[in-house]
């Protein structure tokens, strides 16, 4: 018979509990729904910085700085991501997913309502424009642990065979979010004056999200906790994770017993590699987003002085295309395997990638549609649909939560701060195009690379405390 040491409580074996057909839905509603909530929120303070926020909240400054100002809180939101994802990112690992996904769906939601009710700068002065960053932040906190989260809990809930296709429904929440937001404000701008949109109008997109925040706690209010969560070798009695010190006495006490690899994997392993490759997987896919869906969008209508609504509407006929191209990747992951659809469509894209910003740049309206829309759900959403998946399977159960928010995130930053501006530099050194299909072969060669370096994670089990690398 094993002893235990009374200070450290038995473990649970390292199995994943059995959910039912209508959890899983569930899950897949909440995952989906707070990625979509995440991608709203910003795309509608995207909207309105450029739209009216220059005017409502920095009035008293010339109008380019008063755009550089609104997209300044704008940025900040970036910037309090990261603490969010290493805050929520601990937290999910220790005490649950099911307890931090509502405390980040709330916040966001709470944070974006509560801008719909800002008092303006004509009424308070420089406290309109605080309190509109204050909130930003807060709204970052929140959306920097959302979609790692949402993302973890939803590959934890899903069978092993249909796991690629299940956690990309993630992925088309960013597209949910971006269409409706983008909806919202193309009524708005329609259907009001420009005089009930300074007043009264803009508030309307904020307000409005207060409903979908209702309807995605009362989801999460009601999902069950991740069945792989409460399957962990390193959980106490009460469902909380051991420190390492108590895991280490654990081991010690076990060691005669049949769950003594599984603690001694998770304290000896090193880390560090399978965070890097997730790194390397991020970049490629965020670093093409950047340059695709907001550098090229600026560079057609400021350098080659086509009208803005050319681009936006590729890439909103692109989302559309998005919602069968996203699930498509996620069967293909299912059945070929995470690397060989990696390889694939980074190697379509770097190939594709001259003859298609040549079409882009040709002035053509409808050639240009074409290239973008193949450029985007190859590059991007493609690669997102296998991110989802394969980013949670190179991590262990013990820190899923903690170092999938966080390679997204340092990912997602260093190439939305670096890549336009050196894309920006170099197009207008040149005074060509060329080097942006050139930066969109190097983010596919990262990712290319990256996957062939990469262990398969198709079908691994998410139980295991340690990292597949």
């Amino acid at each position: 018979m094993t002893t235990h040491d009374h200070s450290t409580p038995p473990v649970a074996p390292s199995t994943a509990v059995e959910r039912s057909t209508s959890d899983l839905k569930k899950a897949a509603v909440s995952g989906w729904l707070g990625t979509a909530m995440e991608f709203m929120d910003f795309q509608l303070y995207s909207l309105a910085a450029g739209i009216v926020f220059n005017e409502i909240f920095f009035p008293e400054l010339n109008p380019a700085v008063g755009l550089i100002a609104a997209m300044g809180t704008y940025g900040v939101g970036y910037v309090a991501r990261l603490a969010g994802a290493v805050y929520f990112g601990r937290m999910g690992d220790r005490i649950g997913r099911k307890k931090v996904l509502f405390l980040t769906i709330a916040l966001m939601g709470a944070s974006t309502t509560l801008i719909g009710v800002l008092p303006t700068y004509a009424q308070v002065g420089l406290l309109a424009p605080a309190l509109l960053v204050a909130l930003r932040l807060v709204q970052g906190f929140g959306a920097g642990a959302e979609i790692a989260g949402a993302t973890t809990m939803l590959a934890e809930y899903a069978p092993r065979k249909r796991r690629g296709v299940i956690a990309s429904l993630v992925s088309l929440g960013t597209n949910s979010g971006t269409l409706a937001a983008t909806g919202i404000w193309a009524v708005l701008l329609a259907v009001l004056s420009e005089e009930q949109l300074q007043s009264w109008g803009w508030r309307l997109p904020f307000l409005l999200s207060f409903v979908l925040m209702v309807f995605a706690i009362w989801i999460r209010r009601n999902l069950k906790e991740s069945p792989v969560f409460e399957g962990r070798a390193d959980l106490d009695a009460d469902g909380v994770a051991l420190s390492r010190e108590k895991l280490a006495e654990q081991a010690k006490a076990d060691a005669a017993a049949a769950g003594e690899s599984t603690l001694e994997a998770a304290l000896h392993q090193r880390k560090g590699r399978a965070f890097f490759l997730a790194l390397g997987l991020r970049l490629g896919q965020a670093g093409n987003s950047g340059l695709i869906q907001t550098f090229l969008v600026g560079y057609l209508t400021a350098t080659l002085l086509l009208d803005r609504s050319i681009p936006t509407n590729a890439l909103l006929i692109s989302s559309v295309v998005g919602f069968a191209t996203v699930p498509l990747v996620g069967l293909a992951g299912d059945r070929f395997g995470r690397r060989p659809v990696y390889m694939l469509l980074t190697a379509l894209s770097a190939v594709l990638a001259f003859p298609l910003m040549n079409l882009v740049q040709g002035g053509d309206t409808v050639a240009l549609t074409i290239a973008m829309i193949l450029l985007h759900n190859l590059a991007v959403l493609g690669l997102f649909s296998l991110e989802s998946v394969t980013m949670a399977e190179l991590f262990g159960a013990r820190n899923r939560f903690t170092q999938l928010g966080l390679a997204k995130e340092i990912g997602g930053i260093i190439t939305t701060a670096a890549g336009p501006v050196i894309a920006a530099a170099l197009t207008a050194a040149t005074g060509s195009w060329w080097p942006i299909a050139a930066m969109l072969v190097g983010y596919c060669v990262i990712t290319f690379v990256t996957a062939l370096l990469a262990p398969e994670t198709r079908g691994r089990d998410l139980v295991r405390l340690e990292d597949a690398a």
